[in-house]
This record gives structure tokens, C-alpha cells and sequence, in this order.
């Protein structure tokens, strides 16, 4: 599909049940026995179905009493298609993790693209955040990748933002590079470092090239397609880095996503660094605003979340990858109580190891339940706004969709009530709880972006989705080339030296708590019910 081929529909959608968006008050606003009148891409009505049809015989009839619809749902965190764990590399703490990705299998952008979208839209998803992992050599490489990313999400039917993570320090760890690559024996440097300097690229020509790729595509697309800013991390970018780039999102209104406090070592890198915070770090640098999102931080203190409540940031919440590479668990109580908009984000890839929101949904419902009778938990509306309304703020689309109203987009997804209940779910039970605790992937029958239907039978049909697996899965499938021997083996010879650095870095014993657990260790640790050292620490790292 080209870029200006237009992707909204006209129709008209039945549904027993319209999960509209959460009120003010914090309850789910919903519909009964409606139809909703989709014109140009947009919700023109929603009302009795003999009045939004009357004069409408000739618009296309999607869903039917039996349907639930709710919004689209919005993966605010998300990277490449083909998984880690696909390509051979186990999980293991990120610090670790991600060195192995370099010996992974290099697979087409189109495809690879394809591939997880297929799996976002089938589970409902409709709006992505795709942060390109980062760019490498020549500016037409650069053009070409970002091209066929967006391509990619503009043919299957999803509306996406596009950005890349920016890096101008201390890739391979939390240290200068120089000092990593004269460590390593020289078959091993000889490998690496041309990779290292192929992504040392300036940044003032990456703010160039972003802009360029926002005039093409968001003036193309303004519907469809947002361009925004991904500072990789604190230890990755200098001050310079992050000046530059905050000021060029505010000369063009940009959004910014940024990786922020994933890893106990990422909090204690600003604190030996700077002598406080990465989030006083970052305000101190004028760097925080209602632009910003911050991804993960799982080891934010309570302190950093006033100050990020008092910017007005939102926070993207990746439940899953938290816990599958043991980073930690992100403090969202402390987040909602504050008045912080979460979004989620299913990052790599989710607990089952796929793109299906609907899981992350309920994982995060139950993570954040924390012990007592009486906490102030997230319930499954205020998980369902995480997973829409607030997702797409953060991806650039907050008021234009994430909610069913008139006036918004069309991105409705259709599950089927008899699928959620079957056999039977009483019907004292609140139909936002049936949908996040019983609904699923199983139950999407149709998904609806602007309008135009991308979903049908649980099945994208924008696609032939099965000449796509069926080509990934023989790209994967073919022997092992040399280079890509090569590289395992350089990738095996470089961890040790990795572990040696991380080793030296975090000398101690290193087992800590969850976070919010770590919280708790705060409050305890004038009571001697924990170990000194260790509650001590933690008082350092919560701002106690």
C-alpha cells in the first residue's frame, strides 16, 4: 500500500455492549444494544440502531448483539517482531541480554515488522510504538529501514509511532567504550568495534534525518503515523546528547520515549555519576515535561515520582519484561496515586512470548493487587485505560483515539460475548471485568482501524499472513551462514568480559527485592527487621 492510498471506512457497527472509556470518577462510561455510525474514519454516532441506520441502507453492517466492542488497544513500547528467544538467545538480566543480540539473525524489515503486527492486531492492538532498536551505517540505510518499517504497519492497516533510539556513549556497558574494547582480546575487539562505530553517528545528523522522515511521513499520513524521539537511556546519552534532543522535540512538537531505570545498575549509575537521581538528573536538564514519556522505571523512588507527577510525564509500564529479565517491578500504585498516566508496553515481547495486550492486561492487573483489604488497586477499567487512552497519548494520538466517542477515530475491537462466557457468566458480573479477566485472542472476531476492518474471524486479512510466516519461517530456517558462526563465537568470547565489568560494577552479593517490595524494606528498616546493609541501601535507592 502506498502512502497515499486512504485507509478509513464508512460503515455501520452493532454491538450489545460499548465500553466508551473510563469517566472522571473513574468507572467505565458504557453502552447498551447501540450502533455506531463510522464515517470518513471517525465515530459520527453512537445511539439505537434504528436510528444511526435510518438513511443508511448502503453502508457496509460489521458485529452483531452478541459483540462487545472496546478500543483499540495501543502497545506504547514495543521493538522488532522475531524474538530473542526465537533466535537463540535465552533471557538473562539485561545487562547481559542485550550483548547477545548482536549474533542474532538479521531479518527482513518488511517482514520482520510484519510478523509482530500481525500478532498486536489479531489480539486488538492497533496502535504501536515502535522504537527501531537504533540506526547504523550510511543515512540511506537509515531511510530504508524507517521506510520499510512504516510501509509495513501502513499495509496490514495499524496506526504507528516511528522512532529510534539514540546512544552517543558507553554502549557495550555502563563505562567508556575505549575502556571495554581494551580489555578484549583483538579477534574479539576486531569484531565489535566496527559495529561500535558504525552507530557513533553525530548527533545533530540524526536530528536532520528525523526531521526530514516527520515532514515525509507525518505530512503523508497525519492520521496514521507519528515520528518521534527515543533517547535511548541516562548512561547512554551525555548531556549534550539530551539537550539536543529535547530541544528539537520542542521545535517540533515532538514526543519523546525514553528508557529510564529498567535496572538496579542504571539507578546506581546516576547516583555514583551525579550524586543524585536520573530523574533529578534529567530535570535539572530541563528534560521533563508533558511530552515525555519515561519507559519502565521499575527503581524509581517516591521522591522521582513527585517530580515526574509535578512535569507531567506519563510512564509506560512493561510488566512483562520486567520480570522475564528480572529487572524489577514498576511502582504503578505509587504512580496512580500520584495522578502519573500509565500506559503499557509489551516491550520484546510479553510472559507468553508474543504480542497479545490482552495477557499483558491481565498480568498487570494482578501484579499491582499488592497485600491489604482495602488498597487502592488498579481495577480491570483503569488497566483498560493504561492499555488505551493513556497509550495513545504517549504514542501522539491522545485525543484523536483510545476512546469510543463521537468525533474520536474508529479503532474499535469486537469480542464475542459467547466466546468470553462460554459456558456462562452471570450477569451480575461487570462486563470490563468479564472482558479483561475472560477476554482474549480467542475471542477478537473483528478489528476495526478508522474504520476500515483489518481483523475478521480473528484472522488480519489486510495480508496474506500466511505467505508472510511461511517466508520468515524459511529465511530462519536455512543453515547457519559463516559470518553469522562468526558471530556467535565473538558473542560467546565477549559475554565473560562483559560478566567481569558487571561483576566489578556491582561488587555486592546483589539479591534485592521487587521494587515495591523495596519500598516496603524503607519503611521497615528503622523496626531491625531487616539486614542493615540491605535496608540501608534500599533507603538510599527510595529517596528514604
Amino acid at each position: 500500500m502506498s502512502p497515499e492510498e486512504p485507509m478509513s471506512g464508512d460503515c455501520i457497527i452493532e454491538a450489545g455492549t460499548v465500553l466508551c472509556g473510563v469517566l472522571p470518577d473513574g468507572t467505565m462510561s458504557m453502552r447498551h444494544d447501540v450502533g455506531i455510525r463510522v464515517a470518513g474514519g471517525m465515530i459520527a454516532q453512537i445511539g439505537p440502531l434504528a436510528a444511526v441506520a435510518y438513511g443508511n441502507d448502503h453502508l457496509a453492517r460489521f458485529g452483531s448483539p452478541d459483540m462487545i466492542a472496546m478500543p483499540g488497544l495501543v502497545n506504547s513500547h514495543h521493538h522488532f517482531g522475531i524474538t530473542p528467544l526465537m533466535q537463540g538467545v535465552p533471557f538473562a538480566p539485561l545487562e547481559l541480554w542485550l550483548p547477545q543480540f548482536r549474533a542474532m539473525r538479521q531479518i527482513d524489515v518488511r517482514l520482520d515488522t510484519l510478523y509482530s503486527a500481525i500478532e498486536m492486531l489479531e489480539s486488538g492492538t492497533t496502535t504501536v510504538q515502535h522504537i527501531n532498536s537504533g540506526l547504523a551505517g550510511a543515512p540511506e540505510n537509515w531511510t530504508a529501514t524507517a521506510n520499510a518499517t512504516l510501509e509495513a504497519y501502513s499495509e496490514i492497516g495499524m496506526r504507528a509511532g516511528f522512532t529510534f533510539m539514540i546512544r552517543d556513549r558507553n554502549i557495550l556497558t555502563y563505562d567508556d567504550d575505549a575502556k571495554v574494547l581494551a580489555t578484549l582480546p583483538d579477534a574479539v575487539r576486531s569484531w565489535i568495534a566496527p559495529k561500535l562505530d558504525a552507530s557513533n553517528i553525530p548527533i545533530a545528523e540524526l536530528m536532520t534525518f528525523y526531521r526530514a522522515l516527520k515532514e515525509s511521513w507525518f505530512d503523508a499520513r497525519p492520521d496514521h503515523v507519528r515520528i518521534n524521539l527515543a533517547p535511548a537511556n541516562l548512561h547512554w546519552c551525555t548531556d549534550e546528547c539530551l539537550r539536543t534532543i529535547f530541544e528539537t522535540a520542542r521545535e517540533t512538537d515532538a514526543q519523546v520515549h525514553m528508557h529510564l531505570l529498567e535496572t538496579e545498575r542504571q539507578s546506581r549509575f546516576a547516583h555514583d555519576n551525579f550524586g543524585h537521581s536520573a530523574v533529578q538528573h534529567l530535570k535539572a536538564l530541563e528534560c521533563l515535561g508533558p511530552n515525555v514519556t519515561l519507559g519502565h522505571g521499575n527503581w524509581m523512588s517516591r521522591e522521582d515520582l513527585d517530580i515526574i507527577a509535578d512535569c507531567g510525564c506519563s510512564m509506560c509500564h512493561n510488566a512483562s519484561s520486567g520480570l522475564r529479565l528480572g529487572s524489577g517491578i514498576a511502582p504503578v500504585n505509587e504512580m496512580r496515586h500520584r495522578g502519573i498516566p500509565v500506559a503499557l508496553g509489551i516491550d520484546q515481547s510479553n510472559i507468553a512470548d508474543d504480542r497479545d495486550m490482552t495477557l499483558e492486561m491481565k498480568l498487570v492487573w494482578a501484579l499491582h493487587r499488592e497485600t491489604g483489604l482495602w488498597n487502592d488497586r488498579p481495577g480491570a477499567g483503569a488497566v483498560l485505560q493504561m492499555a488505551t487512552e493513556h497509550g495513545a497519548r504517549t504514542v501522539g494520538f491522545g485525543g484523536f483515539t483510545g476512546r469510543l466517542e463521537p468525533g474520536l477515530q474508529a479503532d474499535i475491537v469486537l469480542m464475542d460475548r459467547r466466546k468470553i462466557g462460554r459456558p456462562h457468566v452471570n450477569a451480575r458480573t461487570p462486563v470490563v471485568e468479564s472482558v479483561l479477566h475472560r477476554g482474549g485472542r480467542h475471542a477478537v472476531t473483528q478489528v476495526f482501524v478508522g474504520g476500515r476492518l483489518v481483523v475478521n474471524d480473528g484472522k488480519v486479512i489486510t495480508i496474506d499472513r500466511e505467505a508472510v510466516l511461511a517466508e520468515i519461517a524459511g529465511r530462519l530456517e536455512r543453515p547457519e551462514t559463516q559470518g553469522e558462526r562468526q558471530a556467535w563465537d565473538a558473542i560467546d568470547a565477549l559475554l565473560p568480559h562483559i560478566e567481569a565489568y558487571h561483576r566489578n560494577f556491582t561488587p555486592a552479593a546483589g539479591y534485592l527485592p521487587y521494587r515495591y517490595n523495596a519500598m516496603a524494606e524503607e519503611e521497615q528498616a528503622g523496626s531491625g527487621t531487616s539486614n542493615s546493609r540491605v535496608a540501608l541501601r534500599q533507603q538510599t535507592l527510595v529517596g528514604g
